[in-house]
């Protein structure tokens, strides 16, 4: 990633653990897990990076984006080398799932099973592409798999050792993202799995049920009061989010907000507010995550939604997981399921470990029932968890295929296994350096892949420096470059020199008023599809006849592009109405133009996730100017010059 610019989380995360390490204040990104943005920070804090002026309306808002640009790109800083080292923390997160997968399967079924499965998960794209990025999604992972590990064997040692393990996972894994709320329900679960076992199949009479409950109870709440130690440890063991030395300002979405229409979860975060039984930015927090996973822009195969759908995840495990993984995890599961049978069937020695697929498959079918309902369905990252399970499967292979069959065939059986690795790694290899838009064959490829999904499932604003490297290759003397980037980076401090059109982030800067002329147009994968523009989706009879009205005042808004103090068009309508005008009229603009633009194909691209089209005056007017209803046929014919 070291060749990658900023993806749109992570200056957020280093600024908001910053602002935590530096200024005890949590005002800045609380809803991102505070575990990971600490660990994030820390070379910034180590290095004495100079923080950005704290009267700066950035902070007032906690505007953690704008506060981040200053922070690595105005500041005097080395954003560059803060945003490798901050890369290079998480990859502890990204080591520790690795060695766990590894530690599990060997467990279950021995040495090759073990190495095999920690090889599957190294050279897996989705571990490229997020191990080494300043998020705390493979925080999560980790944690996800480490606590309910912990916890099983804490329910069959009772020791002192194990309890105080499994309650520190499980606090930090409060503290590394909220989607831990879904682990009580889970170790509760394994805690039932347990005490049928254990009343089931024990060979000796079992303890009182009452005092097996009560032990169970009793470490429950162990769990619970480390927990919330380790919360409050976090957060300073203060209850105000904001620092009262330093200068006023609040949360960048009020409280009213956040914490209205949450149903149950909203009366518990009430409660806990009016007796401060958690830390104020813990709370808000949660709340912000609850909120907005309400209703939010979604894209998947051309379709657009605010709710989601049933099938997202389970396309999206489809589309972004090598081919190589999915068979191999298959066929572990299948011989899995043969050796249990015969376990079962003969007493042999097969899967002495085998009371560990417990805590490994019954979190994994929590997550992704959890997952299929969600309304949040803007990213890959987000089923990271359920990636380790797959890893131990297609681990099984090395170890199952040969023990289940004559002992003159064994030596084999290992071919499966290492041909499927072989071919996993073939993957990773072709894909390299571009790991998160990495999309399966069975999707079409990483060529196909914005038309299956967009955001941090392809396109998370890093590639600035493939385009800067692209223009200085493949730009004509004097072409004009128009950019549309989706991203936290700055276009500017990669030199590159184009003209900007509508964008998510715009830094609190103005764009000029423009008109399209003949170049290179990029626009990242994420702005093309308009997934979160204020115009989604596919062009519209409705948007056709709003741009018409807007195209009719071109004369005026160019008159004022001359002269900004025109007073036969201020006696019409004052200079910020125009303005607002003006940007509906260029957001219905842009937003025709992509259309055009999707139904044309693009002439090339930079790491997949910026797209690259060369458009003269001809093909502009087209898609600019032409009825509405000759926009496929220009398109059709500009394919086919293109062809």
């Amino acid at each position: 990633m070291r060749e990658k610019s900023a993806t749109v989380d992570e200056p957020a995360h280093i600024m908001g653990g910053y602002v935590f390490n530096t200024l005890h204040d949590y005002r800045m990104q609380p809803e991102n897990g505070i575990l990971p943005q600490r660990l994030h920070a820390l070379p910034a804090v180590f290095s004495e990076s100079i923080p950005p002026p704290l009267d700066h309306i950035a902070w007032r808002e906690a505007d953690v984006w704008q506060f981040a640009h200053l922070f690595l790109r105005q500041s005097g800083n080395d954003g560059d080398r803060l945003l490798f080292l901050a890369r290079a923390m998480n990859t502890l997160f990204a080591a520790g799932v690795v060695l766990l997968v590894g530690w599990w399967a060997w467990r279950l079924a021995g040495p090759a099973a073990g190495l095999s499965a920690s090889a599957f998960a190294a050279a897996c794209t989705t571990m490229l592409a997020h191990g080494p990025l300043a998020t705390s999604d493979m925080a999560m992972t980790l944690l996800w798999l480490a606590s309910p590990a912990a916890w099983w064997w804490h329910l069959r040692t009772r020791s002192t050792a194990s309890l105080a393990l499994s309650a520190a996972c499980f606090a930090l894994a409060c503290v590394a993202k909220f989607s831990a709320v879904l682990l009580p329900p889970t170790l509760a679960a394994l805690a039932a799995v347990h005490l049928w076992r254990s009343r089931s199949t024990c060979e000796h009479p079992p303890p009182p049920l009452l005092r097996q409950l009560g032990s169970m109870l009793g470490s429950a709440a162990v769990h619970a009061l480390v927990a919330c130690f380790g919360i409050w440890a976090f957060f300073g063991f203060r209850y105000a989010a904001l620092n009262p030395e330093l200068p006023p300002g609040d949360f960048s979405a009020p409280w009213d907000y956040v914490g209205a229409g949450l149903g149950f979860p909203g009366w518990v975060i009430a409660l806990c507010r009016t007796h401060h039984l958690l830390p104020e930015g813990y709370l808000y927090g949660l709340a912000y995550v609850l909120k907005h996973s309400e209703a939010r822009g979604a894209f998947l195969d051309g379709a657009y939604s605010i709710h989601g759908w049933i099938s997202f995840f389970p396309k999206t495990l489809l589309y972004k997981t090598p081919p190589a993984l999915l068979a191999a995890s298959l066929l572990g599961g299948a011989l899995l399921v043969a050796a249990l049978l015969r376990r079962r069937m003969t007493g042999g020695p097969l899967l002495p470990g085998a009371h560990w697929l417990w805590p490994l498959l019954l979190p994994f079918g929590v997550y992704w029932a959890i997952s299929i309902t969600s309304n949040l369905n803007i990213g890959h990252r987000h089923i990271l968890p359920t990636y380790p399970a797959l890893y131990v499967l297609a681990g099984l292979v090395a170890a199952l295929a040969p023990a289940l069959v004559p002992a003159r065939r064994r030596r084999w059986m290992i071919a499966p296994a290492a041909l499927l690795l072989l071919l996993h790694v073939v993957e990773a290899a072709r894909i390299h350096p571009h790991y998160l838009a990495y999309f399966s064959p069975l999707a079409g490829g990483p060529e196909q892949g914005h038309r299956r999904l967009v955001d941090s499932s392809l396109d998370w604003g890093q590639d600035l420096p493939g385009l800067r490297d692209w223009i200085l290759l493949h730009r004509r003397e004097n072409e004009q470059v128009h950019l549309s980037y989706f991203g936290s980076d700055d276009p500017d401090h990669f030199a590159i020199d184009a003209v900007r059109l509508p964008t998510i982030l715009d830094f609190r800067t103005t764009r000029p008023w423009t008109w399209p002329e003949p170049g290179i147009y990029a626009i990242s994968a994420t702005m093309l599809q308009h997934v979160y523009q204020p115009v989604r989706g596919p062009w519209t009879t409705e948007n056709e006849a709003e741009y018409q009205a807007g195209r009719a005042l071109n004369p005026s808004f160019r008159r004022l592009k001359e002269n900004p103090q025109d007073p036969e068009l201020l006696a019409i309508l004052p200079l910020q109405d125009w303005d607002r005008r003006w940007r509906r009229f260029e957001t219905l603009r842009f937003a025709r133009l992509c259309h055009y633009l999707r139904l044309r194909g693009h002439d090339a691209h930079v790491g997949y996730s910026i797209l690259i089209y060369r458009l003269d005056a001809e093909e502009l007017e087209a898609a600019l100017e032409r009825p509405f209803s000759a926009l496929l046929d220009a398109a059709q014919q500009a394919s086919d010059r293109r062809s």
